[in-house]
């Protein structure tokens, strides 16, 4: 499995929706493969959904929300998710967001959280991302999650690049 991990400037940091967005429009253009957006974050999720809808009409980027996979209420994430649209059955749009991944989910991994997604994987029948790109923001925390993320996936032997963007 491929493995970027993109070191974003103190700029892209501040439009860190901005960058998600803009790094989901390129993915989606390189790729005939899903993409799903791993997020623990309840107001990083609808943050993140608002945004990917309000892109400008040339860009629209067609998403869809994941229901948690405890089968708590989407209120019990204590967000307004009244905006969101959670997916309980079928998987339609090439973009997914939610924090866990679907069974049999075999395209990109944009990670947001602080965790590897080995651990998502192993929590899931069959998942196998072909690619995976991990998001580290300039601060101390994210640095030190991003060091930790990346040891653990050379120890598994995946292929690992990283961009200063």
């Amino acid at each position: 499995m491929k493995i970027s991990f993109y070191v974003l400037s103190e700029s892209k940091a501040q439009d860190f929706l901005g960058f998600i967005c803009q790094l989901t429009q390129t993915a989606l253009n390189k790729s005939a493969q899903s993409l799903l957006i791993l997020i623990e974050d309840g107001t990083l999720l609808a943050n993140l959904d608002t945004a990917l809808w309000a892109q400008e009409p040339t860009s629209f980027i067609p998403h869809q929300c994941l229901s948690d996979t405890d089968n708590k209420s989407t209120n019990d994430r204590g967000t307004d998710d009244s905006n969101i649209n959670i997916a309980t059955s079928e998987v339609s749009a090439p973009v997914l967001l939610g924090n866990h991944m679907p069974a049999d989910f075999n395209g990109i991994v944009l990670n947001t959280t602080t965790r590897p997604v080995n651990d998502f994987m192993a929590a899931t029948n069959n998942s196998k991302p072909s690619r995976v790109l991990e998001l580290i923001r300039p601060d101390a925390t994210s640095t030190q999650e991003g060091r930790n993320k990346y040891k653990a996936y050379q120890q598994l032997g995946y292929d690992l690049t990283h961009f200063k963007v």
